[in-house]
Formats: C-alpha cells, sequence, structure tokens
C-alpha cells in the first residue's frame, strides 16, 4: 500500500501492518469495533501490533482497527 500526503498517521499504522502480513480483519456490530483474527500474522506484523498498535489509547486504537480490511458486507 502506497503512502499519501492525506493519510493520518492511524490509517498509516493499519497500511503498515497490512503490509507486514497481518491478517486481521474489522468487525463492526452494533457500533462495536473488534478485530478477528482467522489467519496467523506474520512475525513482523504481530510485532508491529504488539509495539504500535496494542499502546494506543482505546479511541485510536478503535481507529486503527477501523481501517484494516473489514468482515463486514457494504
Amino acid at each position: 500500500m502506497s503512502t499519501s500526503e492525506t493519510d493520518t498517521p492511524l490509517l498509516q499504522l493499519a497500511k503498515d501492518y497490512v503490509r507486514l502480513g497481518g491478517k486481521r480483519r474489522s468487525v463492526v456490530d452494533d457500533n462495536v469495533v473488534s478485530t478477528r483474527d482467522w489467519e496467523p500474522d506474520s512475525s513482523e506484523a504481530e510485532a508491529f501490533w504488539k509495539e504500535r498498535v496494542e499502546t494506543l489509547s482505546a479511541d485510536e486504537r478503535k481507529q486503527v482497527e477501523l481501517y484494516l480490511p473489514t468482515i463486514n458486507a457494504i
């Protein structure tokens, strides 16, 4: 995924995670955001998630999760 001048830092975190082989998918159900991971992340993506995403505030983490590919129908 390419970087754009309009990318927010949180969008860029989501893009970097996916680029590193991250497999988590966002799920939005009754305005509650969570992630599902049916396939394991690459070791690089897992380390990135733990170091860069899990350390964010709850609101920031929710935003990153919303930028991930989703399992919800459009």
